[in-house]
């Protein structure tokens, strides 16, 4: 007679990939805080569970993993931040979400990553400088793109060139996040009104009634 199987046991398929997001999500977590250049492979694999050998079953180096995380950080936030915002109608209110939806995405120690390596390898010839500087180009024309369709359905008022906007829009939210990162609920609160603020959309309705109680004071 053949013994009964165990569905629930994780295939050696599953075993690699959560290996694999431990790996990601603890790399990710030291690049933040060290950069490319001081990270260490065996604190990341040992703050994520594992041994040094299997980080290099799953990566042949540094500069794999990093690449790598790069990847894995901009699908997480993607599915994440970026497509439930795409969801709303009007471009200011995709904007706005973004900034929600980043802020809580930050939550999980890893809100410097991806501008750690943009300054670290700014000016230098590298596939993880590269990689992070098509990322964030990619980003900032979609955000000039939703700025452009906001300042003509009027959703947005006029101001600074798109770029330039969508560009402060991405500066602001990436210092605001390294300073408050995980400083919940403030975080998101701070984040919308940044936006609103580099945008030039009117402030949030409760901004706008302390104002006027301080005003009738």
């Amino acid at each position: 007679m053949t013994p009964p199987t165990d569905d629930t046991r994780p295939t050696q398929a599953e075993r690699r990939a959560r290996t694999r997001d431990a790996l990601l999500e603890a790399a990710a977590r030291g690049l933040s805080e060290y950069g490319y250049g001081s990270l260490s492979l065996a604190k990341v694999a040992a703050e994520a569970g594992y041994t040094r050998g299997a980080l290099y079953h799953q990566f042949a180096n540094k500069e794999e993993l990093a690449l790598a995380v790069v990847a894995w950080v901009d699908q997480t936030w993607t599915a994440e931040v970026e497509e439930p915002a795409k969801r709303l109608s009007a471009p200011a209110e995709i904007l706005l979400a973004i900034a929600r939806g980043h802020a809580i995405y930050c939550r999980r120690n890893v809100a410097r990553v991806m501008m750690t390596l943009r300054i670290e390898f700014a000016g230098r010839e590298h596939p993880v400088g590269r990689a992070i500087m098509d990322l964030a180009g990619e980003f900032l024309d979609n955000c000039a793109q939703w700025i452009v369709e906001g300042r003509a359905d009027g959703s947005i008022p006029p101001g600074p060139p798109p770029q330039a906007t969508a560009t402060a829009y991405l500066g602001a939210l990436e210092g605001l996040m390294v300073l408050l990162a995980g400083q919940e609920p403030h975080d998101v609160e701070l984040a919308e009104r940044m936006a609103r603020g580099v945008l030039g959309l009117p402030p949030l309705a409760s901004d706008t009634a302390g104002l006027g109680r301080h005003q009738a004071s």
